[in-house]
């Protein structure tokens, strides 16, 4: 079982930086994959990034390719989301995920856990 927490999110002017956290429970963090997911109000839930559990191999949506950064800290349990030159579009919940599988995925099914969330909001 793991438990996922975020932290981080707010209210920033376009052009702005966010630093997104994602604290994780459980002894075997190394062994997930782990995602970030963003839904805005009327919107499906999609895929923002995604790390493998045990090297920095990373993967992106276009839409934020260049912009966001998914990193890990194992010994720490967290996977952080840095976002800069954010614009109005990437307003919405963020939420983390983590897959037991050493890759991540863009597909939302393919994830076994789900932190609450945490609200982003970029103002034009």
């Amino acid at each position: 079982q793991v438990q996922l927490v975020e932290s981080g999110g707010g209210l920033v002017q376009a052009g702005g930086s966010l630093r997104l956290s994602c604290a994780a429970s459980g002894r075997t963090f190394n062994s997930y994959a782990m995602g970030w997911f963003r839904q805005a109000p009327g919107k499906e839930r999609e895929f923002v990034a995604a790390i493998r559990w045990s090297d920095p191999t990373t993967y992106y949506a276009d839409s934020v390719k260049g912009r966001f950064t998914i990193s890990r800290e194992n010994a720490k349990n967290t996977v952080s989301l840095q976002m800069i030159s954010l614009k109005p579009e990437d307003t919405a919940v963020y939420y983390c995920a983590a897959r037991a599988y050493f890759r991540g995925s863009s597909l939302r099914s393919d994830y076994d856990y789900w932190g609450q969330g945490t609200q982003v909001t970029v103002s034009s």
